[in-house]
């Protein structure tokens, strides 16, 4: 580490500046990498290699615990927890599909942060049935748990398990990235002068999970 990364803490009194350089000093010196860099309420920075439980102040990712939590950066340090071991993924279709946008206002009135792949081709479609064993609009995953239908219940018995809360902690800012397809398109094919892939046929609607509901044995 050297004086160049201060150059922009001029602000830092000496005792702030030995106080970081100690901590990571002490860091290199004994092989460990440090994963969280914690500011506490007083102002002081430590460096950490384990995940504080309960953090008073503010707990910033490093190294690859910051790339993985790159990907939901405005999501507050629990929710972000929750995401990274059991994240939600809704499956639909490009069609009309009034259990789709039933289940997608659920996730989201509940503030569940979650990343929608919507079937627009056979391509898509096949790529659902290896996902989830099934071709029904809704699909859910939560971890690996996969639920094939709408039904609010069955849903937030399994949301629940994981851990997500259940009224929404989305800060204000928060916004749901747009559905993406659910296999990835083969434009380099399409470009070299292959035929684009045909229109997906209508997924056949689920109004209820094929799933069991989770009962106190619940596996992710």
């Amino acid at each position: 580490m050297t004086l160049r990364a201060f150059s922009s803490c001029r602000s830092f009194g000496p005792a702030r500046i030995a106080s970081v350089l100690g901590a990571a000093l002490l860091l290199a010196a004994s092989g460990v990498e440090a994963q969280f860099k914690v500011i506490g309420a007083d102002g002081k920075v430590t460096y950490t290699d384990r995940e504080p439980s309960q953090p008073e102040g503010k707990v910033s990712a490093l190294g690859a615990k910051a790339a993985v939590q790159a990907a939901e950066p405005d999501l507050p340090f629990d929710l972000r927890q929750v995401t990274a071991k059991y994240p939600v993924t809704l499956y639909t279709t490009n069609g009309a599909c009034e259990p789709c946008a039933q289940g997608r206002q659920y996730l989201k009135q509940r503030g569940v942060p979650f990343s929608e792949r919507q079937a627009a081709s056979s391509e898509d479609i096949d790529a659902l049935e290896k996902i989830s064993g099934g071709r029904e609009a809704p699909t859910l995953t939560v971890g690996s748990q996969v639920l094939r239908g709408y039904a609010a219940d069955s849903w937030g018995q399994y949301l629940d398990a994981a851990g997500y809360p259940r009224d929404s902690r989305l800060p204000a800012t928060y916004q749901y990235r747009a559905a993406t397809p659910i296999a990835e398109r083969r434009d380099a094919a399409v470009a070299r002068g292959g035929a684009a892939a045909p229109p997906a046929p209508a997924l056949p609607q689920a109004t209820a999970p094929t799933a069991p509901a989770p009962s106190g044995g619940i596996r992710f």
